[in-house]
């Protein structure tokens, strides 16, 4: 066999293995998906981020036709969370559910973040956005933010509040610069355990999402004071804002939102977009997170995006001007 001929036989007989590898990309993202896929959770199980995360969860399974694994990896204010999920795989399958501590508020306070919120990820849909509820428990003597004010003032060795993140500790740090209340944060892991350390005894007050607040505040075992910003809040109207009970500087909103990795084919991302924003919309789901205090999110991907990057800034002088120190 001559020299050409053998030349010409090994490049045909190579080509269809370039054509296969080229297709077979192309081909998983036209089937995406095809196994189960996990959404990352920061915090543990039955806080405000995780009930929804499940919540959404359970529809996009039926849309999608595979599984949603929840999977609940608290440590580091969620920060831990973030971090692994930007270093998976970028093909779909390993998602992060955040709100807006580990996010917005992360930047803005820890400057060597191993993740970067805007560059580490693409977003997906945000799930919705509400107020905090101000707490505490239901057989407290006081009936007000300022009585709050007072009652920790007369008992500083009592004073503090539970706290997973950011999110929790921000507002209630102003509370304190506004008014001159005492008050330690202790760490936890979810709102959840944060709702049960104020109805069991073990905190004073906190600020908290109303997921895993609202049932409790609507069963009685909480006593709510007020809602942060400056605009009631529907599911309690007989709750005053932070603005009508005299500290409109207490200002804090919280959103939840879903994200891929950075690099995950568009292909996908589009999928899981549109597979998102239909499960977010469902009667069902919608009826819940209204029932929740969650109140509908930004419309695309891309004022979400503005919208992270907005509030980086705007914590960053929150955080100096009130010279607030994480660790």
């Amino acid at each position: 066999m001559s020299i050409v001929r053998r030349t010409f036989l090994k490049s045909a007989l190579a080509t269809p293995l370039v054509w296969s590898s080229a297709i077979a990309p192309v081909r998983a993202e036209a089937d995406y998906p095809t196994r189960p896929i996990r959404l990352i959770v920061g915090f543990g199980p039955g806080g405000g981020t995780d009930i929804l995360a499940r919540l959404v969860g359970g529809k996009l399974s039926e849309i999608l036709g595979q599984q949603i694994v929840v999977e609940n990896k608290p440590g580091a204010s969620a920060r831990l969370a973030a971090e692994y999920a930007a270093n998976q795989p970028a093909d779909g399958y390993t998602l992060l559910a955040s709100p807006v501590g580990p996010m917005s508020m992360a930047a803005a306070i820890f400057p060597d973040l191993k993740y970067d919120p805007v560059k580490s990820f693409v977003p997906l849909a945000m799930i919705g956005q509400f107020p905090e509820i101000f707490v505490v428990a239901s057989d407290t003597p006081v009936k007000s933010v300022k009585e709050l004010v007072q009652f920790a003032k007369a008992h500083p060795d009592k004073a503090n509040y539970p706290s997973t993140s950011p999110a929790f500790t921000i507002p209630m740090e102003e509370l304190k610069l506004a008014s001159g209340m005492p008050g330690v944060m202790v760490p936890y892991k979810s709102s959840g355990e944060m709702v049960l350390s104020v109805i069991e005894g073990q905190s004073m007050m906190a600020t908290i999402d109303p997921p895993p607040t609202l049932p409790q505040v609507k069963a009685k075992k909480l006593k709510a004071l007020a809602v942060s910003g400056n605009q009631r809040m529907p599911e309690l109207p007989d709750v005053p804002s932070m603005a009508e009970a005299g500290f409109p500087s207490v200002d804090t909103h919280l959103w939840s939102g879903a994200f891929a990795p950075i690099a995950t084919p568009p292909a996908i991302v589009s999928r899981l977009q549109k597979a998102f924003n239909q499960a977010i919309a469902d009667p069902g789901v919608a009826a819940k997170l209204k029932s929740l205090a969650v109140g509908p999110g930004v419309a695309t991907p891309e004022e979400f995006r503005h919208q992270i990057e907005t509030e980086i800034a705007k914590y960053k002088s929150v955080i100096k001007a009130a010279n607030l120190h994480f660790t």
